[in-house]
């Protein structure tokens, strides 16, 4: 257990420690910014749209939808969490699933 913390935590140690030490070309730069967005909203769209093998259902990716609207419009976390948690609550109350 002691190995894997200590390898953990040189890993975490390497970026900041490296970042200066290694450059990348500004079109690789761009490519990786890019290459994060696109898979958190792969990651985002897994979440919200599947649960097991089968469709999630309505509620939750409107839950989603919803949080991910105010998120852009700059709310505060609290709120964004807040209501898309009940966005989703309510509509599973509604009987949509």
């Amino acid at each position: 257990m002691l190995a894997l913390a200590g390898g953990t935590f040189l890993l975490r140690l390497a970026g900041p420690a490296l970042r200066a030490r290694v450059t990348f070309p500004e079109r690789a730069e761009k490519l990786l910014e890019a290459s994060a967005v696109v898979l958190l909203a792969a990651l985002t769209a897994t979440s919200a749209l599947t649960d097991g093998h089968g469709f999630a259902g309505l509620a939750r990716p409107v839950g989603v939808l919803v949080g991910g609207v105010l998120a852009w419009r700059k709310a505060p976390f609290l709120l964004v969490v807040l209501a898309a948690a009940g966005t989703a609550a309510l509509l599973r109350l509604a009987g949509v699933r």
